[in-house]
């Protein structure tokens, strides 16, 4: 007999009952809402179709040489006669390529976003409506870099627009709504939740994506992700999938980017971003533990600095750890540069670093982003020594000669101590510290003899120090630092 059962079912079913019911007062997440249907239905005549086509080569013109028959064999008159008619079978006709995608109205007059890879190296561009209208577009500018185009339609009457919202409100499972258009079908609506904040995939130098568990699909690339305002807080952009369709893992370009970059492309047919000229890296734990950084946030460290570039100008020097950008908290490195990107040029802002153990705030004015091919920081090294060698931290090295400049192949303005040895199982080693980098500085310190070196940590031993912060520069010219023990 269990007499209990029935009462402690009850009382069970109360308490659960009594949690739900009270669960928003006492800050609980919102249940999901009961249907999407009136939000999707005000939104998905803004969501449109992007339909492109490309003149390609045919197979007959592509340079594929004729098989041949072996010499003095009786089918030589057969082979010539044939190839030679096929090529002469008239001028050789193109075909079309054609490609799919999504994209959605952000100005009741005809202007339109969807992705760079949607559009890139189309001859043809069409825009189709939810309503089974279609217009032909044309192209006010794209970015690469974080895979947006604007397009513009000439409508016979105004388009039903979205407007952008910020994407920094949003928080780890807020519902999201994904609207796409794919394959000319009309509107496709999913909902899902923010599954994850500034993902790093490795597209671009910009990466700071929305990760949502909202099916994305081929197709629906550069379609607008919703919030449940109704307003876009990304742009559908990527997906992982071993299939090809969506198992959950859905990458959108937050509204913050999106936005600053469609205005460029619609102002200048062209992005302008901010440019300081530095060569940062990542302060890992041991170069803050060297340079004393403290703190959640670390901060880039400037590897090297662009001769009269704004930061030189502004007095900012390798070794300097970045904090904070025009009021801005720089995280880690990959924070700077899509803070600096989005900054407009000719401006003045105050730039926090860490320097000798202390703060220090300095004006820099920003710079324009040669969107080219991208500058290398400027290093200046002091000057060779005798040859000499010693070891320490891991390391063997010696000054330059003429004959370890040939054999390590580098460059005649490179200079410092070169590393002919690393020890296996060594810090040096994990670093990926190899022979024929070249040291530059240690703590801060120029070094031009092995000497210099030992001295050098002698110094940092007497102030407490358990780590070197080594500044190499490698065969190529690149520069980074390298935090390395000095017990």
């Amino acid at each position: 007999m269990r007499p209990t059962a029935r009462p402690i079912a009850r009382a069970a079913a109360f308490l659960l009952s009594a949690c739900v019911a009270f669960a928003p007062a006492q800050g609980f997440a919102r249940a999901a809402p009961e249907s999407f249907a009136d939000l999707a239905e005000s939104l998905i005549d803004s969501v449109v179709n992007i339909s492109t086509s490309q003149n390609a080569p045919s197979a007959s013109e592509k340079a594929v040489p004729a098989p041949q028959a072996p010499e003095g064999s009786p089918f030589d008159d057969f082979f010539d006669e044939f190839f030679n008619k096929r090529g002469q079978s008239g001028s050789p006709q193109s075909r079309k390529q054609t490609s799919l995608g999504s994209g959605f109205v952000v100005d009741a007059a005809g202007i339109v976003v969807t992705n760079n890879h949607v559009i890139d190296g189309a001859d043809e561009i069409t825009v189709n409506f939810n309503d089974g209208s279609r217009l032909t577009a044309e192209l006010v500018g794209k970015d690469s870099k974080t895979d947006l185009a604007v397009l513009r339609v000439k409508p016979p009457r105004p388009l039903k627009a979205v407007k952008f919202g910020d994407a920094e409100k949003l928080r780890v499972g807020d519902w999201v709504l994904a609207i796409g258009n794919p394959f000319g079908l009309g509107g496709s609506v999913s909902a899902g939740i923010v599954s994850a904040r500034n993902r790093n995939i490795n597209s671009g130098p910009y990466d700071n994506f929305i990760q949502t568990d909202a099916a994305i699909n081929r197709g629906n690339s550069g379609g607008p992700l919703f919030d449940m305002s109704g307003d876009v807080v990304g742009i559908n952009t990527a997906i992982i999938s071993p299939s090809g369709g969506s198992i959950g893992i859905g990458f959108s370009v937050p509204s913050t980017i999106a936005k600053a970059v469609v205005d460029q492309l619609l102002n200048y047919g062209e992005t302008r971003r901010g440019w300081i000229g530095v060569r940062i890296q990542e302060v890992s734990d041991d170069i803050a533990t060297s340079l004393g950084v403290t703190g959640a946030d670390k901060g880039a460290l400037i590897a090297g600095v662009n001769d009269g570039g704004p930061a030189q100008k502004a007095g900012l020097q390798a070794g300097d750890v970045l904090l904070s950008f025009d009021g801005k908290p720089v995280r880690s490195v990959r924070d700077l540069p899509r803070i600096v990107a989005d900054t407009p040029s000719d401006r003045e802002v105050d730039v926090r670093i860490w320097r000798k153990n202390k703060e220090e705030t300095l004006k820099l004015k920003v710079g324009r982003l040669d969107e080219g091919a991208p500058q290398k920081a400027a290093l200046k090294a002091p000057a060779e020594a005798e040859p000499k060698t010693a070891s320490a931290m891991g390391l063997s090295f010696t000054a330059i000669s003429d004959e370890l400049r040939l054999k390590f192949g580098l460059k005649p303005e490179t200079k410092g101590l070169v590393i002919t040895q690393v020890d296996e199982g060594s810090k040096a080693k994990e670093n990926k510290i190899e022979p024929g980098d070249v040291l530059v500085e240690i703590a801060g310190q120029a070094v031009t003899a092995p000497a210099d070196v030992l001295k050098r940590i002698e110094e940092l031993k007497k102030d407490g120090k358990k780590v070197a912060l080594l500044l190499l520069t490698g065969k190529t010219g690149d520069v980074r630092f390298v935090g390395a023990p000095i017990e």
